[in-house]
């Protein structure tokens, strides 16, 4: 039987829905004998590859980097999914929305910090002005809401995914339904 390869990666966000998938404990273990983990911050590869069939991707799209990085996995990627509140509506990132991304930076850097007044800027990508879910940027297959969403969530909808069943859960919304 050929094992799916899946990827997972989070941009801007908390990187809780990773978490969730560690959450699944001993599934973890059955999944993973299901699976070839081919990207992820749990395994040690530094380019997304080509060919995989589900990546599930958490966070906001926040800068030009993740933009770019988004767009490279989604073309290499079969099932596209929008893991947890932030890759499906922006959520806690989209919050500076309101004010956008220079004013927040100047008065979190700027106008509240007395010693060392500046906003970083070495080795960090230069923020767009707001951040946006997923799929204002590329067609996403699949959206799992949560903040994070649960690891019988994940489990239940990897699950079907690996066992080749389409994902029914009424936490689940498929795009465009």
């Amino acid at each position: 039987m050929k094992k799916l390869r899946l990827a997972t990666l989070w941009l801007d966000g908390c990187s809780g829905c990773h978490m969730s998938l560690l959450d699944l404990d001993q599934r973890l273990l059955d999944l993973a004998d299901k699976v070839d983990f081919v990207y992820s911050p749990l395994v040690d590869v530094k380019i997304f590859p080509e060919g995989v069939d589900v990546a599930c991707v958490e966070g906001a799209v926040s800068s030009a980097e993740d933009e770019e990085k988004l767009r490279t996995v989604r073309r290499r990627t079969s099932l596209l999914i929008a893991l947890g509140d932030c890759a499906v509506t922006g959520n806690i990132p989209a919050m500076r929305n309101v004010l956008g991304g220079q004013k927040i930076l100047q008065g979190v850097y700027l106008e509240r910090e007395h010693l060392n007044a500046q906003i970083p800027a070495s080795h960090l990508p230069a923020l767009n002005e707001h951040a946006l879910p997923l799929h204002r940027f590329v067609p996403v297959d699949l959206f799992i809401p949560g903040c994070p969403p649960s690891a019988d969530t994940l489990f239940a909808a990897l699950g079907a995914l690996v066992a080749g069943r389409a994902v029914d859960l009424p936490a689940i919304t498929r795009f465009g339904a």
